[in-house]
């Protein structure tokens, strides 16, 4: 039994956007699409376009796009649950999408400087460019994730814990992907590394977290 939700019109035109976007994202680069879209045990696609890669790429600029609405709209739906609001606010799901967006861009550009300063340039792009096809990524999985939340499944708490266990493991994995890259490199800066991984892969969500508990 499809689960009622109140004025979800604007759920749906958001994610016909996101399929609009890969639809366009596949006709302009289908060879790059396919590989992309088996990013996730498979180095090939970050191995071939880590090399051809612009500060400005069309590709993970639209990919980017689709991340930014079904990362908002996923968060809305937990927004709903945890509430117990059944209103949609579009102002809401606005300022969620500008604050995503502006959450990841500026976390780009803090790690862009850093590697500027360190004269790592070549070393972050590389990195930067694996972060970003695996977020990128989640955008996609979120799609249909999106679609059953929203029209088919009865939202509960083992289901949201569920899908975040996912999201999370395809997360761990990109980071994964992109330390084994870098391992010699990382071996020798052993506590530089650390200094990293706490200042700018676990701090900023910590800072999220209690920000939301507030």
């Amino acid at each position: 039994m499809l689960r009622e939700i109140a004025s979800n019109e604007i759920f749906t035109v958001l994610l016909i956007i996101g399929l609009a976007i890969l639809a366009i994202v596949k006709l302009t680069a289908p060879k790059r699409f396919d590989d992309f879209i088996f990013v996730i045990g498979n180095s090939k696609y970050l191995k071939i376009y880590s090399r051809d890669q612009k500060f400005l790429d069309k590709f993970d600029a639209l990919l980017f796009g689709n991340l930014i609405i079904t990362s908002s709209i996923f968060a809305y739906i937990l927004l709903q649950f945890f509430t117990e609001s059944k209103e949609i606010s579009i102002n809401t799901l606005f300022k969620l999408g500008v604050g995503i967006a502006a959450f990841i861009l500026i976390k780009v550009l803090i790690e862009r400087l850093i590697g500027s300063l360190f004269e790592l340039d070549s070393l972050m792009d590389t990195y930067l460019f694996q972060k970003i096809s695996y977020k990128n990524f989640l955008g996609v999985l979120l799609l249909p994730i999106n679609a059953f939340l929203l029209y088919s499944l009865e939202l509960t708490l083992p289901i949201i814990y569920i899908m975040l266990i996912i999201l999370l493991i395809v997360n761990i994995i990109g980071l994964i992907t992109s330390f084994k890259t870098h391992q010699s490199l990382i071996k020798s800066h052993f506590f530089y590394f650390i200094l990293y991984l706490c200042a700018l892969e676990i701090a900023p969500y910590v800072i999220l977290y209690k920000v939301f508990l507030t």
